[in-house]
């Protein structure tokens, strides 16, 4: 058993990922740019890059690429707010492993629609440590935020197991000498996972395997 669980947020804890997406796509189309699926992919979920370069590239000032960024942000809590995000049985996955080891989320969301997006889930009081994009220098694929999740827990890497949804949650995983657990999520079945230590179907997976198979009931 791992002494530490350092989870990702959007697409293992939360039902998220599509939602940003479609946040990010409405506001951007405001300034012209046409974000699909393929480059949200590519630009979020395997780059880290984002896609308001894009808008710069367009002529928008700095001003306005951070106002649309907030305009972004504030699409973005609308819908979490407005929709059911939990995972199907991840509240009695993560009480059960919460018991069995110490439990973090590492993510690169802003801190504001991160908070928002756990008002209705019950699930941060299972996790001794939550870090967002605000506590990091660099984020994701960078290996920062979770060399910081392991100096925060005082845990050596291979006393922890990272569980992430993304080719860029797998490369900074991977880059902080950590194991990795992958369990895609719809907009990232077609990523190179090849480097996880494992590829699982969902949590209930991830849990049998840490508490045996029983871990998805009481």
């Amino acid at each position: 058993m791992f002494q530490a669980i350092l989870f990702d947020n959007d697409g293992v804890l939360v039902d998220t990922e599509s939602l940003y997406f479609r946040a990010n796509r409405e506001v951007l189309a405001t300034a012209g740019v046409q974000l699909d699926e393929a480059a949200y992919v590519e630009l979020y979920l395997r780059q880290g890059l984002g896609a308001f370069h894009l808008a710069t590239e367009r002529g928008l000032s700095d001003a306005d690429v951070q106002a649309l960024r907030a305009a972004r942000n504030r699409r973005y809590i609308e819908l979490v707010a407005n929709e059911d995000i939990l995972i199907p049985g991840v509240f009695d996955l993560v009480r059960r492993l919460s018991r069995q080891a110490r439990l973090a989320i590492v993510t690169s969301a802003e801190p504001e629609p991160f908070a928002r997006s756990h008002a209705r889930t019950g699930l941060l009081s299972f996790f001794e440590l939550v870090l967002t994009r605000a506590d990091t220098l660099r984020a994701k694929p960078d290996p920062e935020p979770y060399l910081l999740a392991l100096a925060r827990l005082g845990v050596a890497a291979p006393q922890a197991l990272v569980i992430e949804d993304s080719e860029r949650g797998l490369r900074a995983a991977k880059a902080a000498g950590l194991a990795c657990w992958v369990i895609p999520s719809g907009l990232t079945h077609g990523s190179d996972f090849s480097a996880a230590d494992a590829v699982l179907p969902d949590l209930a997976a991830a849990a049998a395997r840490l508490l045996g198979p029983g871990a998805s009931r009481d």
